[in-house]
């Protein structure tokens, strides 16, 4: 029984430390909100032997709006803007309910509570565990049962400090996504859409 009081003692600090931690990478993202950035991204598809690539410009407006403009193999848009989703290809638009496509309305609500660092929004749909420190940090989040989420297996994001520069999407079908992010303000490469 004292070794077990012991172990409980000792675990009771770790667990709070990892929360600080958790909760100071959320304050510190808050403060510093995303600029737009240059992205590549690889989507590993169950029926192709080789990735899909592609690559573009990512902006996020606080507080619900994302927009991924993909100018590399062809030119789309995917715009998600609090509850509707704007796709345009091909010189056609499309506006359709978020609600209608869960999976994708659980990955946004992942990505736009951790970019606006509302981990109290973020918590109520996804478990979250954070591993490194400042300098490198991995964040993973799982959704929570119930959540309409069952599709996706986890998230895992990546970064320095208040950047993210790395996000992978894992699929309960096994098929996942990578996409690399890099602030244009940094990148020696600034794709920009001549529109």
């Amino acid at each position: 029984m004292r070794r077990l009081l012991a172990l409980l003692a000792f675990a009771a600090p770790a667990a709070a430390a990892a929360d600080t931690s958790l909760a100071q990478l959320f304050e510190a993202i808050a403060k510093h909100p995303p600029q737009e950035a240059a992205f590549t991204e690889k989507k590993f598809i169950a029926l192709l032997d080789k990735p899909v690539e592609s690559s573009g410009v990512l902006i996020y407006t606080p507080p619900d709006r994302m927009e991924k403009r993909t100018l590399e193999p062809r030119r789309e848009s995917l715009v998600i803007d609090r509850t509707t989703v704007v796709i345009e290809r091909a010189g056609k638009r499309r506006a359709l309910p978020l609600a209608d496509y869960p999976e994708m309305e659980s990955i946004f609500a992942g990505l736009r509570d951790t970019l606006r660092g509302d981990l109290g929004a973020l918590t109520q749909r996804y478990s979250a565990g954070l591993h490194g420190d400042t300098a490198q940090w991995r964040l993973t989040l799982r959704p929570l049962a119930g959540t309409g989420s069952e599709k996706v297996e986890r998230i895992e994001l990546a970064g320095s400090q208040w950047h993210v520069s790395r996000v992978e999407v894992i699929l309960g079908s096994g098929e996942r996504s990578v996409m690399e992010i890099t602030p244009l303000a940094a990148s020696t490469h600034q794709p920009r859409d001549p529109r």
